[in-house]
């Protein structure tokens, strides 16, 4: 069951639609004309004027926070706290050490932190990333959004960090790479120091620019994301109806006699599922919760955004361009000059990549990693926390590296079982699983469909065939278990389940399946 905090200006359509879907325990609310609204809709519904109700309500177990942006950081570590999942409106915080500080606090505990970019759910940009990502759109030169509007004006946080970030959270989404530099300018014009116009500049390490355009005092309301490609441009114009929300522009520019002609055409309406986007956001929650699976908007990506609306606040303050280190530095990793790492890739804080790595699309690596020189992860390999792989290794899809795992200098992984240069097997990779604090020796292979088990070692040289219990000690070709070894890293000898130098105990359950 879920708990909403704030049924004002927006918390009232969280109310709405965890109530449609069947959720909603309470809501929780300083304003009794808010809560008497919901009484009167929702009858059933218990409210009150107390966050503690909620947070000890064992019941409910995720936290909906819909409160002025200023209280986001409080009222998040409380539910964090209390043990709670949460959704919390954009901005995560308006503090990015805080913001940071609640991202750890979620990770230590197990909890679903997910944070309100809408439209990150809206069906339309849902489709049109797909388009990009499908490379439909040939390489995207430049992105472009307008929010506009008159009001909602407010006092707690300008216009830039009010309506900005849906506009960042997509631009990232789509680049999937941070920018290198952000330059912003705007104007204050009904308080002396809370900017109600602002523009903001992004340049992408690529090439890609993206420019961005907020206003709350502005005649008409506009909510438009334009993508240019060099094969296709496309509009995301949400104001528009369903069926025009998303069109696909077939523009392309021709060169004659050394100079560029634009070849326009008609637009393309794209057909889209019609969804409303909170409601989809609000499921997304909820499957979170059920499925414990980091949300798509979760605590990192609202940590990125918030970094880009930092250095877009800084630069509006100096009026001067905000270079942010491309090694990854803002964002507390650090990645080589001479290393690669791929759109789409997410790293951990405290994490550093050395010389001629490549991460490759859709991986992960895990807070507090050392990835050596000339290694190679990916794609979409999951890489867990404080790993230390050293050079020359290739982790190759289909391998999944636990917490706190070791991989000598040039082991070897593989991930089909029978290769033949001349025919394609991508489709019947086996799965390798190295599980929490296994240490594989250097120049090892690994063949692939096998589990290494929790603190287990390989020995230097050997040939991984099949399953390695926990704390097995193997080595030789193909690899036998010769003994055990405790967590610490020494040999128990047979027949001995007491670690020498620790004092670690072995059970009979991790001597299962293995040698005595």
């Amino acid at each position: 069951m879920i708990g909403v905090i704030g049924a004002g200006y927006w918390g009232k359509n969280l109310v709405r639609n965890f109530y449609s879907l069947g959720v909603l325990s309470a809501v929780c609310d300083k304003d009794w004309e808010n809560l008497s609204r919901v009484r009167q809709n929702f009858p059933e519904i218990k409210t009150t004027t107390s966050y503690t109700d909620i947070l000890s309500n064992p019941n409910i177990k995720g936290v909906a926070i819909a409160t002025p942006a200023e209280l986001h950081y409080l009222h998040v570590k409380e539910a964090l706290l209390a043990g709670k999942d949460v959704f919390v409106e954009k901005p995560l915080a308006l503090d990015f050490t805080q913001a940071r500080e609640l991202c750890e606090l979620a990770a230590s505990r197990g909890l679903i932190l997910m944070v309100g970019h809408l439209l990150q759910y809206h069906p339309a940009f849902q489709k049109l990333k797909e388009m990009v990502a499908s490379g439909e759109l040939g390489r995207i030169d430049y992105i472009y959004s307008n929010r506009l509007n008159l009001g909602k004006i407010r006092r707690e946080e300008n216009i830039l960090w009010s309506f900005a970030p849906h506009d960042i959270s997509m631009i990232l989404s789509l680049a999937g790479e941070m920018p290198e530099s952000v330059f912003a300018t705007g104007g204050n014009y009904l308080h002396r120091q809370i900017a109600d116009v602002t523009t903001t500049h992004l340049v992408f390490p690529s090439g890609l620019k993206a420019h961005i355009f907020v206003s709350w005092l502005h005649p008409f309301k506009e909510q438009k994301l334009v993508v240019v490609g060099e094969g296709k441009m496309a509009v995301f114009n949400d104001t528009e109806p369903w069926e025009r929300k998303l069109l696909l522009y077939h523009h392309s520019i021709a060169w004659k006699n050394g100079l560029p002609v634009p070849i326009k055409s008609e637009p393309q309406s794209i057909e889209i599922v019609k969804a409303e986007p909170l409601r989809e956001e609000c499921r997304h929650f909820l499957d979170c919760i059920t499925s414990r699976k980091s949300p798509l908007t979760d605590g990192q990506e609202g940590l990125r955004v918030l970094s880009i609306l930092a250095a877009a606040q800084e630069s509006l303050e100096e009026g001067k361009f905000i270079h942010l280190r491309t090694n990854g530095s803002n964002k507390g990793y650090f990645v080589h000059e001479t290393a690669v790492v791929d759109r789409g890739v997410e790293i951990g804080e405290g994490s550093k990549i050395w010389h001629f790595s490549h991460i490759l699309r859709g991986s992960r690596i895990g807070e507090g990693c050392i990835i050596g020189q000339n290694v190679m992860i990916g794609p979409d390999v999951s890489v867990g926390r404080k790993c230390k792989i050293q050079n020359n290794v290739s982790v190759y899809k289909g391998v999944t590296l636990e917490d706190e795992v070791f991989v000598g200098p040039s082991a070897v992984f593989t991930n089909v079982i029978n290769p033949r240069a001349f025919i394609e097997r991508k489709d019947e990779f086996r799965p390798t699983l190295v599980k929490r604090g296994a240490t594989i020796g250097a120049n090892a292979t690994i063949v692939c469909g096998i589990t290494i088990g929790e603190y287990a070692m390989v020995g230097a040289g050997a040939v991984v065939t099949k399953d390695v219990p926990p704390h097995a000690l193997v080595v030789g070709v193909p690899a036998r278990q010769i003994g055990w070894v405790c967590c610490c890293g020494f040999r128990m000898d047979n027949g001995k389940q007491r670690c020498p130098q620790c004092g670690f105990e072995m059970g009979a359950k991790v001597l299962e399946g293995g040698q005595r």
